[in-house]
């Protein structure tokens, strides 16, 4: 080619690259005559006005939405499938029981047993990575946990028992004719003599009380105190003289550990704090 030829190819080539620049338009994309890629910007007349499109290079080709992957159902769904399917193979398996329709329902039950074997292993080590979740630790289940346990709540009880006597007090109520009462009685009186708990007897039938002397008799005290109308003896209730509050310790034969464990349990214990 003559080399005149050429440069005036290259001349025009760099004219119009000049005039597309000084446009200000976005740049494309062509190659000169020697098959090198160049940037070209976008003609406002070609592209805008014309309207030519993908196909001359003045738009971008859309790229097409991912497509994603169907939302897998809930586990609550899944759970309740495979409780509906094992349920239809049980069905199956006893009103047709088919060699084939038995082994079917038993392979999906020993899936189902094998999953749950996962779950309480799982279930098992969490337990022992995160001692928030070990209730054990507050209530030991083995037998040593257990005894170390109740030696420290007894160890609390008796130190607090000793200083209830400033706050608390127990209304005793008794028959003459009881014969529970008969036993009862010199169990309080041990709890009451070890501990300084002051106990006010009061008699339902106006009978005495060797074990109480100083008894009085009921007159009304024990459906005011909402023990019920059945009027049940032995029966105790604990006087909080802060609070003016009643509680009901318990009716019947009780031990000393059973009537000091319950003081505690009512004096001290949140509810639901030992469970």
């Amino acid at each position: 080619m003559n080399p005149r030829h050429m440069d005036r190819r290259r001349i025009a080539a760099l004219c119009l690259g000049v005039s597309l620049a000084l446009s200000g338009t976005a740049p494309l994309h062509a190659a000169n005559e020697d098959g090198v890629e160049v940037k070209q910007s976008e003609d406002a007349l070609y592209c805008k006005e014309r309207k030519l499109g993908t196909w001359f290079y003045c738009e971008k080709p859309k790229q097409e939405p991912s497509r994603t992957a169907a939302a897998a159902p809930p586990a609550r769904e899944r759970l309740a499938a495979i409780g509906t399917q094992l349920e239809e193979l049980k069905a199956r398996a006893i009103l047709e029981p088919s060699p084939e329709n038995v082994t079917a329902y038993v392979r999906f039950q020993r899936e189902q047993l094998d999953r749950s074997s996962m779950f309480a292993d799982v279930w098992q080590r969490a337990l022992w990575q995160d001692p928030g979740l070990d209730y054990t630790l507050q209530r030991p289940v083995s037998t040593l946990g257990k005894r170390a346990w109740i030696d420290q709540r007894k160890s609390d009880r008796d130190r607090v028992m000793g200083e209830l006597s400033q706050r608390y007090g127990v209304f005793y109520f008794f028959s003459s004719s009881c014969g529970a009462c008969d036993i009862f009685s010199p169990i309080l009186k041990a709890v009451s003599d070890k501990f300084g708990l002051a106990v006010l007897a009061v008699s339902m039938d106006g009978g005495p009380s060797a074990t109480f002397p100083g008894y009085m008799v009921d007159s009304g005290q024990y459906e005011k105190l909402g023990m019920g109308t059945e009027r049940q003896v032995p029966a105790l209730v604990l006087f909080d003289s802060v609070t003016k509050q009643l509680m009901p310790i318990g009716y019947g034969i009780l031990s000393q550990d059973e009537i000091m464990d319950r003081v505690f349990q009512l004096t001290q214990v949140q509810p639901g704090s030992d469970y």
